[in-house]
């Protein structure tokens, strides 16, 4: 399970990275084109929207599943090791039906409404653009069901820990 989650993690940095590096050489080509060619680039405004919107949903998931994701765990922290675990399975439990529902159900659902319009400049369909919501979802989901699976294997070894030292 964990090289899989090495690798997901490697695909999602590789993807997030190159999605930089295009923005980064678009935004540039938009500058120039705009104050030294004095013809701004309609296609890399829009360009640059989209690599920024696909950029960070599938970063916020690659930070979700890495989880170095900010979280104020101050309260949780003051739990006995078995209800910290608890609390964390019941959290990934509320992020995978949001991940579901929202992300997964919703971002099909407009996916598939949007398919049928056209993006300004590109004439890309704007579902194809969209389909990032229920792509980051899916991958955050696989991500959830590997953390609660880690939680329930530290949660079995924590009672095997408090069996043997009574």
């Amino acid at each position: 399970m964990e090289s899989f989650r090495n690798l997901l993690d490697k695909i999602l940095e590789v993807v997030c990275s190159t999605l930089m590096g295009v923005m980064t050489i678009l935004a540039t080509w938009q500058v120039a084109s705009r104050y030294v060619l004095n013809k701004p680039s309609t296609f890399t405004e829009e360009a640059l929207l989209i690599s920024f919107v696909w950029a960070g949903l599938l970063g916020a998931t690659y930070v979700f599943g890495k989880q170095d994701h900010m979280r104020m765990s101050f309260i949780v922290d003051k739990f006995s090791p078995e209800k910290r675990a608890k609390v964390e399975v019941f959290t990934e439990v509320l992020i995978l039906l949001f991940a579901a529902l929202v992300l997964v159900f919703g971002g099909f659902k407009i996916s598939k409404l949007a398919m049928g319009q056209l993006s300004p400049s590109m004439q890309i369909p704007m579902g194809y653009i969209y389909f990032v919501l229920p792509l980051s979802g899916m991958l955050t989901m696989v991500y959830n069901v590997m953390n609660i699976h880690r939680l329930a294997k530290s949660l079995v070894v924590e009672n095997l820990k408090l069996k043997t030292a009574q």
